[in-house]
């Protein structure tokens, strides 16, 4: 029997760190804890070995596609493939930020929705069969949060490839340097950021449909990381119980679903979860 592999990107603080936490103690296999900085991430995995834990470090920068192919490959030679990606790594600017909508367009974009979807193209096809992926999105992610109801109908079409679905974000940022998004996308980034990435598990589950692979997202709650500017009521190991909840224990059939921080499968492109 080959050893098992998981892997949480940007797992260096906040609900990655806890997502690493939560599999040390019950994923039967290694886990990598991943961080673009080197010393961030290995004073992470100390304070983890601390609390009796074990994780493994890799250095892991998922803006940049080199880094990713190191990895893979690293992971390829040592354990022959991949069984639970959880993709975390992500940015937000504060609401108060100085920087322009352009900027904040294109930055977002890039980490959040571009780089993951790097990370995806270059470890899925070490993933082995039975394997997870959970991917990070947020209640920002639902659908309901794109004002033009053409553009909501464009991204659930069930024919949608992944190439189409870029090809629409990459028209967001262009409208966001030319200050015309609002009225189709809104004004934060970080929303359109997050609703493509819940628009792309369901191309992903849909293109995988012949493999059993799981892939899936998730809104992890309202949580006290840098992220909120430690505004959130939830604590990162309460944040991290629904990814773990896919990573881990979830049936088989839950796949290409958008789940809730309580565990529940919402719908997408319904009305927005009640709290």
């Amino acid at each position: 029997m080959s050893t098992k592999v998981a892997v949480v990107t940007g797992s260096n603080k906040g609900i990655g760190f806890a997502i690493v936490r939560g599999l040390c103690k019950r994923f039967a296999g290694v886990v990598y804890l991943t961080s673009r900085d080197v010393t961030r991430g290995r004073n992470a995995v100390e304070q983890l070995e601390k609390e009796g834990l074990k994780p493994n470090y890799h250095q892991l920068d998922i803006t940049d596609e080199k880094s990713i192919e190191t990895f893979r490959d690293y992971l390829k030679q040592k354990y022959g493939g991949l069984d639970v990606l959880v993709n975390n790594a992500a940015i937000a600017f504060k609401h108060d930020a100085p920087d322009p909508a352009s900027v904040q367009a294109e930055q977002t974009l890039f980490v959040n929705y571009f780089s993951l979807l790097s990370a995806c193209n270059i470890l899925f096809p070490i993933l082995r069969d039975g394997a997870r992926v959970v991917n990070i999105s947020s209640s920002c992610g639902h659908l309901s949060h794109i004002p033009s109801e053409k553009l909501r109908q464009r991204l659930q079409e069930p024919t949608l490839t992944i190439e189409e679905l870029s090809q629409l974000l990459k028209q967001y940022v262009e409208a966001a340097k030319n200050g015309t998004q609002a009225a189709e996308w809104g004004n934060s980034s970080y929303v359109v950021s997050k609703v493509g990435v819940t628009a792309l598990t369901k191309i992903q589950q849909r293109m995988l449909a012949d493999r059993d692979i799981k892939v899936n997202s998730v809104h992890p709650g309202y949580v006290d990381t840098d992220m909120t500017s430690h505004k959130g009521p939830l604590t990162i190991d309460e944040g991290a119980v629904a990814p773990l909840f896919l990573a881990l224990d979830a049936a088989d059939s839950v796949k290409g679903e958008f789940v809730w921080y309580n565990k529940d499968i919402v719908s997408w492109n319904g009305p927005y979860p009640s709290k």
